[in-house]
């Protein structure tokens, strides 16, 4: 298999946490020195960044959340001047002010060397075309994967999102073989396909990138089926870098985690403990090599799990697994704890459904009651009642027995629920309004 970085990503574990400490202890210094977050911070703990002599002493310091970003809008978290400043990215701002990200030079090339590594990582080479269907503009996803796969050397038609009709037209004519979007959109263009009656074994076609939400094995299988592709994941977060931070190799036995540029725990989301090597938690990430916008400890609220042993395709870098959902996304309805990709299990198995839905939590009385809006095909959503009543019961069926508590289905039509930067808003909780 091929490894766009020999040297880091089949480094040795000590030399690699060596490495690690190193510049660990030089993104501390910078940070206390440059931000006042930080500095402030580390003297309510009584810690100054010499504490830190080993990478056990990280969990001495303190957490970073997005409130930090948002209390310090706009640019109260760099840590070099804006003149060095060349990249500005920021989060959609839906729930307040954005979170703002800025990159120096060294920091753009270091994320498009990080983001070359996994689509590496997942089979694409200088010979392909990469077609990317992420939308450009504040969003990190789609220049991340831009610039990685010209650091490649591969060919990329930057398409931006929405439009599958012109999306599929360009497929076909400018012979793309590398698809980067979200998973659910990767499903919206297969069922395009398929309505256009065109057989995806006559693409050029060859490999999916994915990311941008959490998506199941079962939907990898049916992207992977329905568009004839090998589907691999990756994963990264715009306070962290934007795409880059880890991504599946084509082993997709976990996503590589590129630890000589971020350190990665999983503490309990309740008590903020650190747990033991294995463990299902919230992922925890210190950038280590960001020059611009250092992250210490921060919260991520995407629930996974962490593994050490080498890979087959010999990368010795930890590896992460799917995200099971978010920490803040967690529901706790009847007593039981629920996550969206729970119900995602149950829906990508229903022919009929799409992979677009929301979950709406409220209470009535002193009961909690939950309601799943289910996208449908047209065929489903203008049939005649009675066939609908029985699809609507059969699939509130299916989703009580996985998660052992009632719900109720509400059939929309295609297209109807908000989406952001291709994504589904999942949850609304209105228990506390």
């Amino acid at each position: 298999m091929n490894i766009w970085d020999p040297q880091h990503e089949t480094m040795p574990r000590e030399e690699l946490e060596q490495l690690q400490l190193e510049r660990l202890q030089a993104t501390l210094n910078r940070a206390y020195k440059n931000v006042t977050c930080y500095r402030t911070k580390f003297k309510s703990l009584g810690i100054v960044p010499e504490d830190i002599s080993s990478l056990a002493d990280l969990s001495k310091l303190p957490f970073t959340t997005k409130e930090d970003l948002r209390v310090n809008y706009p640019y109260g978290m760099f840590a070099v001047p804006l003149r060095e400043v060349v990249r500005i990215h920021s989060s959609s701002g839906t729930t307040g002010k954005p979170t703002v990200v800025g990159y120096t030079k060294n920091d753009l090339k270091m994320w498009s060397n990080l983001v070359a590594r996994f689509m590496t990582a997942a089979g694409v080479t200088h010979d392909d075309v990469v077609q990317i269907a992420f939308g450009y503009g504040m969003f990190t996803g789609a220049f991340g994967l831009h610039y990685g796969s010209e650091a490649i050397g591969a060919a990329v038609i930057p398409m931006s999102g929405g439009n599958t009709d012109k999306q599929i037209m360009i497929m076909q004519d400018y012979k793309t073989s590398a698809l980067v979007c979200t998973p659910s959109y990767a499903i919206t263009i297969a069922d395009r396909i398929e309505k256009q009656q065109i057989d995806p074994k006559t693409l050029s076609l060859k490999v999916g990138l994915f990311g941008g939400e959490p998506w199941s094995e079962s939907m990898r299988r049916e992207i992977e089926t329905r568009l004839s592709i090998s589907a691999t994941d990756n994963y990264g977060l715009s306070e962290i870098i934007g795409p880059g931070v880890a991504g599946e190799c084509q082993c997709k036995c976990g996503m590589h985690i590129s630890e000589d540029a971020f350190i990665a725990e999983i503490i309990d989301p309740e008590t903020c403990e650190v747990l033991p090597l294995g463990s299902i938690g919230e992922l925890v990430l210190t950038t280590i090599s960001k020059e611009a916008f250092p992250m210490i400890r921060y919260r991520t609220r995407d629930i996974t799990s962490l593994m050490y042993k080498t890979c087959d395709c010999g990368r010795t870098m930890v590896r992460m697994k799917k995200t099971m959902g978010r920490s803040d996304d967690m529901l706790i309805i009847k007593g039981v704890n629920v996550f969206p990709s729970q119900i995602e299990e149950v829906l990508i198995a229903i022919e009929g459904c799409q992979p677009h839905y929301q979950l709406i939590v409220d209470r009535k009385g002193a009961m909690d009651v939950l309601e799943v809006c289910i996208e449908v095909t047209e065929n489903i959503f203008f049939d005649e009642m009675k066939r609908q009543r029985a699809f609507l019961e059969m699939v509130e069926k299916k989703i009580d027995s996985v998660l052992g508590v009632s719900v109720t289905v509400k059939l929309v039509e295609p297209n109807s629920i908000p989406r952001h930067e291709g994504k589904s808003l999942r949850v609304i909780d209105r228990r506390s309004l």
